[in-house]
């Protein structure tokens, strides 16, 4: 099934860029953070991964890419994971998943857990293994066409 969504500049993550250690998302080098205007916003999105290099190779690589959410703008305070994809070698993702490969991947997310609606978000990656060049990856979110919870 093929799905399109509209995309907002202003709601882009993170820009091509090879990732090989923990990182939060930039946007032309710089550290990017989407406000969404109100620490009691509900926003129910889709965050988009166009995947177009990842190195596995040694079969150790593992890439968590998280979408987090702060009520600090620069994460300074209390922050948590909304959602999480992990990407790599078969022979290290949970269950034994098939190793990843080049390509779009979705994550759906919602900005509030355990009660608390989260004003901002990035993208943060986590990465373990033998790394030589890493993952590279874009990342931008979307609004969900999904019903939000009450």
């Amino acid at each position: 099934m093929s799905r399109s969504y509209t995309f907002d500049a202003a709601l882009e993550l993170k820009d091509a860029g090879l990732v090989a250690a923990d990182a939060a998302g930039t946007i032309d080098a710089s550290p990017k953070v989407v406000d969404l205007g109100s620490d009691t916003a509900a926003f129910s999105g889709v965050a988009i991964f166009d995947v177009s290099a990842i190195e596995i190779a040694s079969n150790t690589e593992l890439y968590e890419i998280i979408i987090q959410g702060s009520n600090t703008a620069d994460f300074s305070g209390a922050k948590e994971n909304l959602a999480a994809i992990t990407l790599g070698a078969t022979e290290v993702r949970g269950g034994g998943a098939a190793d990843s490969v080049i390509g779009r991947y979705e994550l759906p997310f919602f900005n509030e857990q355990a009660g608390v609606k989260y004003r901002y978000l990035r993208v943060y990656t986590n990465v373990t293994g033998d790394i030589a060049t890493g993952i590279n990856f874009t990342a931008r979110i979307a609004r969900a066409n999904m019903a939000m919870p009450a």
